[in-house]
């Protein structure tokens, strides 16, 4: 299957919102958080220096992730990784995934960070495929639904 993985696109930004919408009402709920991030990604991620990137197939967005500044230099969050349902199961995560550590590598950032919530076995499954070991949440964590936190330290 032919993906192609672009940068953000202000014209994308709907497809960003509903990907993920569509996955948290499906596993979770949408917590305001998400609502206001998702909304205005514009205004969360890429002005405070973020990125945003969406896999397309056919030039039709079946994918997306972001990359968000955290407090600590050289953090990065991956956040906000989600695939059309129809498209679950092509290994297009693990693409996103990669082109997002192939990314950060390249830029020199020390690592990658994420919460997620292990009733979603198959993303932790591939988060720690690929490196992601496992920290404390601490008890302010950004995600109500957040009961793991990852990080991925990044050798360059």
């Amino acid at each position: 299957m032919d993906i192609k993985i672009i940068d953000y696109k202000s014209e994308y930004a709907p497809r960003f919102y509903d990907l993920n919408i569509e996955w948290l009402k499906t596993f979770f709920y949408v917590e305001p958080y998400d609502e206001e991030v998702l909304s205005k990604p514009n205004k969360y991620i890429i002005d405070k220096g973020g990125f945003i990137f969406f896999a397309l197939k056919d030039d039709i967005v079946v994918g997306t992730v972001a990359l968000m500044p955290t407090g600590e230099n050289g953090i990065l969050e991956l956040t906000k990784m989600a695939v059309s349902p129809e498209m679950r199961g092509y290994k297009i995560g693990q693409k996103l995934l990669q082109h997002c550590i192939d990314f950060a590598k390249a830029k020199q950032f020390k690592a990658l960070l994420l919460y997620s919530n292990t009733k979603l076995e198959n993303a932790i499954y591939l988060y720690r495929k690929f490196g992601f070991k496992e920290l404390s949440v601490e008890t302010n964590s950004p995600y109500n639904r957040a009961d793991i936190k990852m990080l991925l330290e990044l050798k360059v």
